[in-house]
């Protein structure tokens, strides 16, 4: 072996100690810790999805739903369930509750039809509108938290962000016939608590003020709540546990929002000053004084 092979030789062996050495970092508690991968968690989160929205024929009913049950039992073996909860129990309780899940998406999908003029079927919004299937994800993920199981239900929501662009926390409460219309960059954070018949645009964000210590604020309402009836128009941010929008309210687009707002309100931001300025008659065609 030349010079050049045992430089290389010996940084492999130094990275491989290094790596295997122990530590007591977050990296390290993670693992643990334990928790499943996110490919199986992903592919798992399609299956009952497609179930809770397509399926009917019995016959693949009776196959999948026991499979699922399977599946979701060995994920749950790797997360650190809440002392006293078995994996068994939780799934003896989560496959009931798929019929009433599929219940609230079938009047999210009327919500959608009645509210965006562009769709022309309940088949092409099943089939096209990302929102759907973030929601959807979003409505399985939360059962399993209200079952305390940790873990899953975020990797299901960050999935279904990661292909929607839509990120809705699992801890949230959304009521029925919930529409996001478009969808892209919508922000949904965990202590949010939305009412019925609500409709957001692309670009809102339910969010939190930063604390400097994010563990000293966990388990308090940091996300606003928002009434029935309130309609949230496109780059709109609404900001801590404290703001309520009061019901039957619009919040336009782009407002900021950061207090409470009266039932039955409009928030309006003071319109930006825009200057236009037009281009001489001399100069080079593509020179812009900006």
């Amino acid at each position: 072996m030349g010079e050049g092979g045992q430089r290389m030789e010996q940084a492999v062996e130094q990275a491989v100690a290094a790596l295997a050495a122990p530590v007591d970092d977050a990296l390290s508690k993670a693992a643990a810790e334990g928790h499943p991968g996110w490919p199986e968690v992903a592919e798992w989160t399609e299956r009952v999805k497609r179930v809770v929205l397509h399926e009917r024929v019995l016959s693949v009913l009776r196959s999948e739903i026991p499979a699922l049950a399977e599946c979701l039992l060995q994920l749950l073996r790797r997360v650190p369930l809440p002392e006293g909860l078995r994996p068994e129990q939780v799934v003896q309780r989560f496959v009931p509750r798929l019929p009433a899940v599929r219940q609230l998406l079938s009047e999210d999908v009327e919500a959608a039809f009645e509210g965006d003029p562009a769709a022309k079927s309940f088949g092409e919004i099943l089939a096209a509108y990302p929102s759907i299937h973030a929601i959807a994800v979003y409505r399985l993920a939360h059962e399993l938290v209200r079952l305390q199981v940790p873990q899953l239900p975020r990797i299901m929501t960050e999935h279904a962000h990661a292909r929607t662009g839509i990120d809705i926390h699992p801890g949230a409460r959304i009521g029925r016939r919930f529409f996001i219309d478009h969808g892209t960059g919508v922000v949904i954070g965990e202590t949010s608590e939305i009412g019925d018949r609500v409709r957001l645009y692309h670009g809102v964000t339910l969010g939190a003020f930063s604390p400097r210590r994010g563990q000293v604020v966990r388990g308090v309402k940091r996300h606003p709540s928002i009434g029935d009836d309130v309609t949230i128009y496109p780059g709109a941010t609404i900001l801590g546990g404290e703001t309520v929008v009061g019901a039957g309210s619009v919040v336009n687009g782009n407002a900021y929002v950061t207090a409470s707002v009266p039932p039955n309100s409009r928030v309006v931001p003071q319109t930006p000053r825009q200057e236009i300025r037009q281009r001489g008659d001399s100069g080079s065609a593509h020179r812009w004084d900006l």
